[in-house]
C-alpha cells in the first residue's frame, strides 16, 4: 500500500505509520537494542499504543510524522518526526532492529525522512542523541545535522542537533 507520503530510496520504503503496523511498532518498541537509547526507552504495549494514536494525530495535524521502515519488504525499524516533549521542537527520530543495524539503513531513512519534513514546509528540525551515543551522533552529522546545544538530563551529557531548511 503507497500514498503520496511515502517515500522510497534506493532500497527502502519509509510510510506514515497506521494502525496496521501496530504489531512491528510493539515488538520494536519492546526490543531494548532497538529502543533502549530512546526518550522513554522500552515501552510496553499501552506505551506503544498510546504512541500510535499520538503518531497518527501527528500525521493529520502537521503532514509530517513517524514513518515504518522497509528494506525489501521486510519491517526493520521506524523514524521521523514527533513533537519532542521538552518543548524543543519538531525532533527526528529513529530505531532499528539490532540485526539491521551497521548498514547504512538508519543514515539513508533518516536523511529521506528529514528531507521530507523540510520539503513539507517545516523549517527546523532538531534530535538530540546521549554524548556518548556515538553511533547516532554520526547519522546526524552525516545527514547535515549540526551541533547547536548541550544539556544534562538524569545525569546524561545530552547534545542537541539542528537542521534549517534551506532557503
Amino acid at each position: 500500500m503507497s500514498d503520496a507520503r511515502t517515500v522510497r530510496t534506493g532500497r527502502l520504503v519509509l510510510q506514515p505509520v497506521t494502525w496496521r503496523d501496530m504489531e512491528d511498532m510493539v515488538r520494536l518498541k519492546a526490543d531494548g537494542g532497538a529502543f533502549g537509547q530512546m526518550l522513554g526507552g522500552v515501552c510496553t504495549r499501552q506505551q506503544a499504543e498510546r504512541d500510535m494514536a499520538d503518531d497518527i494525530a501527528f500525521w493529520a495535524c502537521h503532514r509530517v510524522g513517524i514513518f515504518t521502515i522497509h528494506e525489501h519488504g521486510k519491517f526493520v525499524g521506524m523514524t521521523g518526526i514527533h513533537d519532542r516533549p521538552d518543548g524543543r521542537g519538531f525532533g527526528l527520530r529513529f530505531a532499528l532492529y539490532p540485526w539491521a543495524s551497521g548498514r547504512g539503513i538508519a543514515r539513508e531513512a533518516a536523511n529521506a525522512a528529514l528531507s521530507f519534513t523540510h520539503n513539507a514546509g517545516i523549517p527546523r528540525v532538531v534530535a538530540v542523541a546521549k554524548e556518548t551515543n556515538l553511533p547516532s551522533r554520526s547519522i546526524l552529522k552525516g545527514i547535515g545535522m549540526r551541533e547547536c546545544e548541550t544539556f544534562e538530563r538524569d545525569g546524561q551529557s545530552m547534545v542537541v542537533y539542528e537542521s534549517i531548511r534551506p532557503s
